[in-house]
């Protein structure tokens, strides 16, 4: 991991949450989560204007390995989908942090972000699994 991901939160579903600006988030999933899928060749992402939930699935991603829902980190609403994806979805295995980014959210409850794992605790939760 680099200074890129420095000030992301992630899920212990592994997706990482980036603050933009107030009540404002961005979602992606990890750089270690796209390893374990492989080649990803396909993403269905939530709609702008879909509400999406904490800890449910919020769409789904397609690898050669297997089909993965995504679930949501935080409550919210997607006021943003990273079209890119629908003909490059593998941005997500070359730039998980920066182009491969899947949603942006209205946060519904800011107080979910204290619930998420930084760095070093994803770090030792991947660790952890790994043993």
């Amino acid at each position: 991991m680099t200074n890129k991901t420095a000030n992301l939160l992630y899920s212990k579903e592994h997706e990482w949450v980036l603050s933009l600006e107030e009540n404002r988030v961005r979602i992606g999933i990890s750089e270690y989560a796209q390893k374990q899928l492989g080649d990803i060749v396909f993403v269905e992402n939530p709609e702008v204007d879909d509400e999406i939930t904490a800890n449910e699935s919020m769409g789904t991603i397609e690898s050669v390995k297997a089909v993965s829902d995504i679930f949501s980190p935080v409550s919210g609403v997607v006021v943003r989908v990273n079209e890119e994806l629908e003909d490059s979805p593998a941005l997500i295995n070359e730039q998980p942090y920066e182009e491969g980014w899947l949603v942006e959210v209205e946060l519904s409850d800011p107080g979910e972000l204290e619930s998420l794992l930084n760095e070093d605790e994803y770090k030792a939760f991947i660790n952890e699994g790994e043993e």
